[in-house]
């Protein structure tokens, strides 16, 4: 009898996932991806169909198209770090010539985390977990991306204050930033927040034209010597890094 209680007690303690999160966490598709498949039917838990916001634990059986899905084990994460070269466009569709996918030519299926215009260059992540490409995307996670900057003209000191403490576009106002002047045309920018083509949108603001921007950083790791179109696993310290800072942080949703 005293066995039975134990047993019972011990799948009640079983951590548990609500399934989009677990179908995401396999590395198939984002979470939102995943809610379409369980409302298409297409995903069950033993045997059942699921429902939204339904939660699993590991001893479950889940099924997607009545294939068993099971979240990547730390071992199977990719992880790695693009330079992407000016006129690779930042999309998984095979429709585009110069996707990112393609380019890369990865023999596992990966994601690109983020965007970067075609006609810019620098830093990218790709990644098989789904997860990860929603928590570091989530604007609300203030996560640091420094990009290196030159425009068509002198830079004056009026300039950087107005990057610096933010400029009105697309309805709102840009938050503060960190902006550093390198030389008479280049200065370097360290942006937590992603609008669309942002930083060519501010420097339109003061009447500057942006003709080379390049990303060397996001979070903690530095493109450094990495050459145009070259990339490279990250290390084991710089994705324990990042799972660290991500941990506890919002998903999109």
């Amino acid at each position: 009898m005293s066995t039975s209680r134990q047993t019972v007690k011990a799948s009640s303690d079983t951590p548990k996932t609500r399934i989009n999160k677990y179908i995401c966490e396999s590395g198939i598709c984002s979470r939102k991806a995943a809610d379409k498949f369980i409302l298409s039917g297409a995903v069950a838990i033993n045997g059942k169909q699921a429902n939204l916001g339904e939660k699993v634990s590991a001893d479950d059986n889940v099924t997607l198209h009545g294939v068993v899905i099971k979240p990547l084990a730390a071992s199977q994460l990719i992880f790695i770090a693009l330079n992407k070269p000016v006129g690779v466009v930042c999309t998984a569709a095979s429709s585009d010539k110069r996707n990112i996918i393609d380019f890369v030519d990865h023999p596992f299926r990966i994601f690109p985390i983020g965007r970067l215009d075609k006609d810019s260059q620098g830093l990218i992540f790709l990644t098989n977990r789904c997860d990860l490409v929603d928590k570091i995307m989530h604007a609300g996670n203030q996560h640091e991306k420094q990009y290196i900057v030159t425009v068509n003209k002198p830079i004056t000191d009026e300039f950087v204050n107005g990057l610096v403490n933010g400029v009105p576009m697309l309805g709102v106002v840009t938050k503060p930033c960190k902006v550093e002047q390198l030389s008479e045309l280049t200065f370097s920018i360290t942006l937590d927040q992603g609008l669309n083509r942002q930083i060519r949108r501010m420097c339109k603001h003061f009447h500057y034209s942006v003709t080379k921007l390049e990303r060397v950083r996001i979070m903690h790791v530095q493109l450094a010597e990495l050459p145009v179109g070259s990339w490279r696993n990250l290390s084991s310290d710089e994705s324990a890094k990042i799972l660290l800072e991500l941990d506890g942080s919002t998903p999109t949703v």
